[in-house]
């Protein structure tokens, strides 16, 4: 998972490079599908189904905008100033899943629109700080919920992170939200996806006919997601 892993770090540095006004979503698509293959690696979400959803996601990365939250699908839009874009991509490599976020403000993003990038980041490793032998998935929601209310944004709490291995989605689920000792307790050979999802408003989601959620109020949103086992040294980010 490790050697999969960098591969997909490598994948989404090269993927943040091209985020840039005037550039399609679907390029971004397209270029991330190549680099995984030529990786020797597949894309773990083209044709993947997740639970509640319509159909098969038919693209290899998620491409989401503002106030979309995740699960926004790749077009012929050209990215524009001011614009937050999500990118959300995993693959699988000799049989193991990894999965990783960033949000990527292009231009000029407003003051708060720059905080919640940051904040969101802070929060995600916050909790990763958590992902240690006898801790619990709770420690991990309570140090990103209290992280992003001091900050006066909401947490998401209609998604989650989850465990990860020989399946893209595993237990335990990983909320961002919760009580300190709750949940279930981490053990050595863990590993999970820790995925912060934060808006300027409400925290509240729908979801749209083609599968993304995006924030009620319209407000705009933030992702990021590492995979990390839990060793006998501590967190180890799989996606780095």
């Amino acid at each position: 998972m490790a050697e999969g892993g960098k591969i997909l770090a490598e994948v989404l540095k090269k993927l943040r490079k091209e985020v840039r006004v005037g550039i399609s979503t679907l390029y971004l698509d397209q270029l991330a599908y190549k680099l995984i293959k030529e990786a020797g690696a597949e894309p773990a979400f083209l044709g993947y189904r997740p639970a509640g959803s319509r159909e098969a996601y038919p693209f290899t990365a998620c491409v989401s905008l503002n106030d979309c939250v995740v699960h926004g699908r790749p077009s012929e839009y050209k990215i524009q100033d001011g614009d937050i874009v999500k990118l959300d991509l995993g693959l699988k490599y000799k049989e193991f899943y990894l999965d990783s976020a960033v949000s990527i403000g292009v231009g000029g993003i407003s003051k708060e629109a720059k905080k919640l990038i940051s904040v969101t980041e802070e929060s995600l490793q916050k909790g990763i700080k958590e992902c240690k032998a006898g801790k619990t998935t709770g420690d991990i929601g309570a140090v990103i919920e209290k992280h992003i209310i001091k900050n006066n944004f909401s947490v998401v709490k209609s998604l989650t992170g989850h465990g990860i291995g020989k399946n893209l989605h595993e237990d335990p689920n990983v909320l961002n939200f919760g009580r300190a000792g709750t949940g279930e307790e981490l053990r050595v050979g863990m590993v999970i996806a820790i995925e912060p999802m934060v808006t300027i408003g409400s925290g509240e989601t729908k979801v749209l006919a083609d599968d993304s959620f995006v924030a009620k109020d319209k407000s705009l949103a933030a992702h990021f997601e590492h995979t990390v086992a839990v060793t006998e040294r501590g967190p180890k980010v799989l996606t780095k």
